[in-house]
């Protein structure tokens, strides 16, 4: 029997992906904003694609702030270019 992959939605592009392909980004229960890198933390979780592209998408179109219900700081937008320019 062949095992199951588990899809999620992209908040920049909305297309659903492996979620291995994704950046795991959480809201932890402390309200602290982090990127999930083992995709095991503990929080509300939103995922976007490691494109750069697509993280400006979803950065100009709040998506994240809109997931979490909170004001994101610059530093984790920062973070999260980072990390996309690392994996093209």
């Amino acid at each position: 029997m062949e095992k199951k992959i588990p899809l999620r939605r992209c908040i920049g592009c909305s297309e659903m992906k492996d979620k291995r392909e994704l950046i795991r980004v959480v809201r932890t229960t402390e309200g602290e904003i982090t990127i999930d890198f083992k995709g095991k933390t503990n929080g509300r979780g939103a995922y976007v694609c490691k494109n750069k592209a697509c993280l400006e998408k979803a950065c100009k179109s709040k998506s994240l702030e809109r997931a979490f219900n909170i004001k994101i700081p610059l530093e984790v937008y920062d973070s999260l270019m980072k990390e996309s320019e690392a994996f093209e």
